[in-house]
């Protein structure tokens, strides 16, 4: 799995690192049982810290996405269904309509009153 940050955007490494992989996961490119790099490798690839990547990993793990196993590394869940892929795809989209509505000096209460407005 090849990564790629942005530094200049306003969306933390962290969460570009779990963004990619959500987005992956969400097109099929991952599967359940395959293996992540490992965060040191990632991090070297990168130019960033270790502990970037390592966060990045935790908070796909405590959104139930991967296992973290010391000695094994990074595993997407062998469970993981079909549910759990689409709230994937939905939260990578959200994180993008977030990034661009900062890009446009709107902030997350603005986007949920345009939501909440928006005919269902």
């Amino acid at each position: 799995m090849l990564f790629t940050v942005d530094p200049s955007s306003t969306v933390g490494l962290a969460d570009q690192v779990a963004g990619q992989v959500r987005a992956s996961l969400a097109a099929g490119r991952l599967a359940p049982g395959d293996r992540l790099p490992a965060a040191r490798e990632v991090a070297t690839g990168l130019g960033i810290n270790m502990h970037t990547v390592l966060r990045a990993y935790a908070a796909l793990r405590d959104e139930g996405l991967i296992e973290l196993r010391r000695g094994r590394g990074a595993v997407v869940r062998a469970d993981l269904d079909d549910l759990t892929a689409r709230l994937a795809a939905l939260r990578e989209r959200v994180g993008a309509l977030l990034a661009e509505a900062a890009a446009l000096g709107l902030g997350p209460d603005h986007v949920i009153e345009e939501i909440r407005s928006f005919p269902s």
